[in-house]
């Protein structure tokens, strides 16, 4: 690790403490056995103690935000808005011994991994675990994302996508980000269930070169559907695919696929997003019906879809144990 750790602790700053990723964040550091939180920096709060932003952590913590961006860390989170992450990099030069975690969009593709001289590896554990661990810098995925590739890793390693994904997912107003717009309002989206972007998600970039990473014969299009779903937190992805595989032979191969990875598990039993909301878990579930081989795939949007996958990203890269602080409770009812 590149990092000097000080009393066993790794020294982390947030850049965007205030929106719904940075509280996460900031939720899970606090309670990190490893972690000392440096520095919370919100532009907009400056001198505003955490706690009246965050008002659940009241009694956790007594830090404020803070305006400046301290260089005596390990490692800087950076929960900002897309785009913004190259904007904040351009102009705060950040010392080269720092590692980074980026949770916007910026650096995930490929053609743009790169960043002066840093490299950002896609942070996607169950698909590079093994770039992760040495990374200097990561690229977080998408929320949608990382559902929808947890659903289908598992084909695309045996290359076994062989026809096209038709895929259909809904996730919780969360996953819009804090800023208000007209769908991210209650009385709008309150019994409320609309379609965006149809076909032509951003998430989609991302997904195919994940499945093309295990499988580069891959050609089939990813037919994706995206839903506003009249909850807060999660996303629920429903997808199949003409296969010839029995249920047992696709159980076999999810099974072995996630049996080494401890966050992302296979249900023999239907599943629902209570079983993950408020964890960095990930549930699939597959069925055969005919000639189609369907699944599910859960998880919270803020949790393993941001916050929570950083986490687990910064345990890989300073040789911690991958579930470090991230031994969350569901809220099932």
């Amino acid at each position: 690790m590149t990092g000097q750790i000080v009393n066993n602790k790794i020294k982390a700053g947030i850049i965007g403490g205030a929106g719904y990723t940075g509280g996460e964040m900031l939720r899970i550091l606090i309670n990190h056995p490893n972690v000392e939180i440096a520095f919370v920096n919100s532009t907009s709060n400056a001198g505003n103690l955490i706690s009246d932003v965050h008002t659940d952590l009241i009694g956790d913590t007594d830090l404020k935000f803070v305006s400046d961006i301290p260089q005596d860390i390990d490692v800087l989170f950076l929960c900002v808005g897309h785009g913004d992450a190259k904007k904040f990099l351009a102009a705060n030069p950040i010392n080269d011994n720092i590692k980074i975690i980026d949770l916007s969009q910026d650096f995930r593709l490929n053609a743009n991994a790169e960043f002066g001289n840093r490299e950002f590896v896609y942070g996607l554990p169950e698909l590079n675990r093994d770039q992760i661990k040495p990374a200097n810098n990561i690229a977080n995925p998408g929320c949608f994302a990382t559902c929808i590739q947890l659903g289908l890793l598992p084909l695309a390693s045996k290359g076994l996508i062989k026809s096209e994904v038709h895929i259909n997912a809904t996730t919780g107003s969360t996953g819009a980000g804090q800023s208000l717009a007209a769908t991210s309002h209650f009385s709008w989206r309150n019994n409320n269930l609309s379609i965006y972007k149809a076909f032509e998600h951003q998430h989609l970039n991302e997904i195919g070169e994940s499945l093309l990473q295990l499988q580069p014969s891959l050609s089939e299009t990813l037919s994706f559907i995206p839903q506003r779903g009249a909850f807060t937190r999660g996303i629920l992805a429903a997808m199949y695919l003409e296969s010839d595989l029995t249920l047992d032979e696709a159980q076999t191969i999810y099974e072995e696929y996630y049996s080494a990875h401890p966050f992302t598990h296979v249900s023999r039993k239907n599943i629902d997003l209570k079983q993950v909301v408020n964890t960095n878990k990930s549930l699939v579930h597959i069925e055969k019906h005919g000639g189609k081989l369907f699944i599910i795939s859960i998880i919270d949007n803020l949790l393993k879809g941001a916050s929570g996958q950083a986490v687990q990203n910064m345990n890989l890269m300073f040789g911690l144990e991958e579930t470090a602080g991230l031994r969350l409770k569901a809220a099932n009812f």
